[in-house]
């Protein structure tokens, strides 16, 4: 059996996984264009980046669930495909961030062969994710900010990437394992069973 071939129920769970996240990355940037824009624009822009990370879990989270090569672009593109049919305030441009980050995240295990799935592996995928999100926010919306506050704004992102989809992401996966609902996946496998 060739473990890199994709499953019916990897197809299901990522699809699962993008259409709930496509619903939260809408909601998110009404947060962002709303409540956290209005708090940080009026002080410290860059500090707004402190929410970023929910948008880059997918691009952790279904990699280390479904651990096959692909899913964190397919879960974070499709995610981006959803928050856009719902109406996000970037257009179409965020398909192109779904694909861009979901790749980056995707990178931080293919680095590792697809056979880590630590907190390490996660990390990785975390941060370079946060540095291509960063990156593309840098070049299409604040260019004309001051250096300082480029640097401030990678640095928000990229810890905020870290906490949410590197961290977070490492330990949804095991919580949910802990659960039983992914004993269909190598992730559910690996548990520790009691």
């Amino acid at each position: 059996m060739n473990d890199h071939r994709w499953r019916t129920v990897d197809i299901v769970v990522a699809s699962i996984l993008a259409v709930t996240f496509g619903v939260i990355f809408w909601a998110w940037g009404l947060l962002w264009n709303g409540p956290a824009g209005a708090i940080f624009g009026a002080t410290f822009p860059p500090a707004a980046a402190a929410i970023y990370g929910v948008w880059l879990l997918p691009a952790v989270l279904a990699p280390l669930i479904i651990r096959k090569a692909g899913a964190g672009i397919y879960t974070e593109l499709v995610a981006a495909i959803v928050s856009a049919l719902l109406g996000t305030s970037w257009g179409i441009s965020v398909l192109w961030y779904g694909l861009a980050e979901g790749a980056a995240g995707e990178l931080g295990f293919a680095l590792g062969g697809y056979k880590r799935w630590g907190l390490g592996q996660s990390l990785i995928a975390s941060v370079l994710a946060g540095l291509t999100a960063a990156g593309l926010d840098l070049y299409y919306y604040y260019g004309d900010w001051q250096t300082d506050w480029k640097l401030a704004y990678v640095g928000i992102v990229v810890a905020s990437t870290v906490l949410f989809a590197g961290i977070g992401g490492h330990y949804l996966t095991k919580a949910l394992a802990g659960t039983g609902v992914l004993d269909r996946f190598p992730s559910g496998r690996a548990r520790d069973l009691v």
